[in-house]
Order: structure tokens, then C-alpha cells, then sequence
């Protein structure tokens, strides 16, 4: 891997035999949220969820995002961040109508969205992070299109690509891609696990190399997974999320026993978020 730095900050590992230029990223500096990148998702399937918050997400003045655990009376959340929005935040009447005409429901129907922050197709994606330490909880950095789900060609409706799922607390992560909407015609590639090694400092950079040719997957610099495709060829927005566990497996009120013995405080720790384009 060749190095990129960026002054007054770690720098970036990128694949060797290509070029890179840097086009967008948020090293976190200043001492809030940079709502002109980021915004908070807040609903699951269209519907205000309990376990998505936004609060609990600071910067701690050393240039790193801590999302951190929440509870309150016994209830947890904490937060999601992305760059864009699909129907997944639409509000629930248009979401609802839209979907009640699908018929099998395995579309993601296009409703109102958001104007997006930063949308982007192909390039390298890049987080350098330290994950969260207590159970029951997962972090996440990944991305999603506006319209997923809307048409069974991924190529035009876009791929779930997950850069970096951490749901255990023994190191193991996950990487990998969805795609053909998010029901019975739901079908999966290039998904891997693996353990993290140990570093000094807590941190990993996990990586995508992105191109018409498929998707390269990175962790601390080594090559993870590979795949061909399908690959989306549509623009795709960043997110960065965490989410309590137990809310979503038939029990849409109660956390998880796994997240009932987490000791607070707890946080996903974010240096930097950065996306390079090839230059050719």
C-alpha cells in the first residue's frame, strides 16, 4: 500500500499501481458535527425507530467522532450518520402508500428523500476507527444507494457495500455486498469475517477500492475479499452507524440481554473518513 497524508492527521493507506486524489472526507476537527456533510437517519423502514437517536455524538477535540451508548431507563440508542437518504428515511405516509402498491414487497419503493450531502460512484473509501468495547451493540461503515431496492439490476438500483460491520467484541469483523432489494430476491457476495490484529493504539483503517471492475476490500492496509460483481453504477452515499441490538428481531421495544450488561461509557471512535478518486 502507498501512503497519502493529509497535515495534521494520520494518513491514508491506498492500493499500490494507481494514482489517488483526494475529493472528499471529515478529519472531525472543531468541536461539533459538520451538518453541512452529515445528517442523522432516524427511521427503520419509513418509521420513527426508538434505537436511532441524534444525540450522544461528539467531537472530542483531538479530531476523532465518538457515537456513543446510550440509555435512559432502561432503554438504549445511539446513532447513524450518512451523506445521502433513500426511502428507508422517507416519512411513513409516503413510505407506506408506496409500499402497499409494490405488491410482494421486495422492492425498496423510491419515495421523498432528502437532498444528499455527498454522493459518489467508484474511488477509494476509507475510515481509520477504534471500535466499541461492551456487547450488544454494532458499528458499522458502509454504503447505499438513493434507490436501492427499486430495480432487480443492481447496476442501476445500486449495492449495499458493507466496508466494515463489527457486531462481536472478539474482533471479528465483516465485509461484503447485497443487492436486489431487501426481500425475497435478496442475494449477497463477497461476504467474509475475519479478525482484527492487535494494534498500539486501538485503531484500523478499513478500505473499498471501487471501480467498474467490482470491489476491493481492505483492513489495516492487507486485502480481505475481492468480487467481480454485480457492481453498482449509480452514485452511492457514505454512512457511519451504530445500532443496539434486540430491536429489531420481534421485539421492536426491548433491547437485547447481551446489551442489558454493557457498562457505560461505551463509544465507536472515528478518526477520519476520506474518499480518493483514481486519477488516470
Amino acid at each position: 500500500m502507498q501512503t497519502y497524508q493529509v497535515d495534521g492527521h494520520e494518513p491514508s493507506l491506498l492500493p499500490e499501481g494507481k494514482a489517488w486524489r483526494y475529493v472528499w472526507g471529515d478529519e472531525f476537527d472543531g468541536d461539533t458535527l459538520d451538518l453541512d456533510k452529515w445528517s442523522f437517519r432516524l427511521n427503520f423502514w419509513g418509521k420513527r425507530f426508538q434505537a436511532y437517536t441524534d444525540e450522544g455524538v461528539e467531537l472530542d477535540g483531538k479530531s476523532n467522532l465518538k457515537i456513543n451508548l446510550i440509555e435512559k431507563d432502561g432503554q438504549y440508542c445511539s446513532a447513524q450518520l450518512q451523506t445521502g437518504a433513500n426511502s428507508f428515511d422517507a416519512p411513513p405516509p409516503a413510505y407506506e402508500t408506496e409500499v402497499n402498491a409494490c405488491g410482494d414487497n421486495n422492492f425498496w419503493p423510491l419515495g421523498e428523500i432528502e437532498k444528499p450531502k455527498f454522493m459518489h460512484r467508484y474511488g477509494y473509501y476509507e475510515v481509520r476507527c477504534k471500535l466499541q468495547q461492551q456487547p450488544g451493540w454494532w458499528s458499522a461503515f458502509w454504503l447505499q444507494s438513493p434507490s436501492i431496492g427499486t430495480s432487480y439490476d443492481p447496476a442501476y438500483s445500486g449495492v449495499e457495500v458493507d466496508i466494515m460491520e463489527n457486531f462481536k467484541r472478539d474482533g471479528e469483523v465483516t465485509s461484503g455486498n447485497f443487492y436486489g432489494g431487501y426481500g425475497s430476491k435478496l442475494s449477497e457476495d463477497a461476504r467474509v469475517h475475519y479478525r482484527v490484529s492487535d494494534t498500539p493504539d486501538g485503531y484500523h483503517r478499513f478500505g473499498l477500492d471501487w471501480s467498474e471492475d467490482g470491489y476491493v476490500f481492505y483492513c489495516d492496509g492487507v486485502e480481505t475479499a475481492r468480487t467481480s460483481g454485480p457492481v453498482s453504477q449509480v452514485e452511492q452515499f457514505i454512512l457511519l452507524t451504530t445500532e443496539c441490538k434486540g430491536y429489531r428481531n420481534g421485539n421492536m421495544d426491548q433491547p437485547s440481554d447481551e446489551l442489558k450488561g454493557a457498562v457505560l461509557p461505551d463509544c465507536f471512535t472515528v478518526d477520519y473518513v476520506r474518499v480518493f478518486d483514481e486519477v488516470k
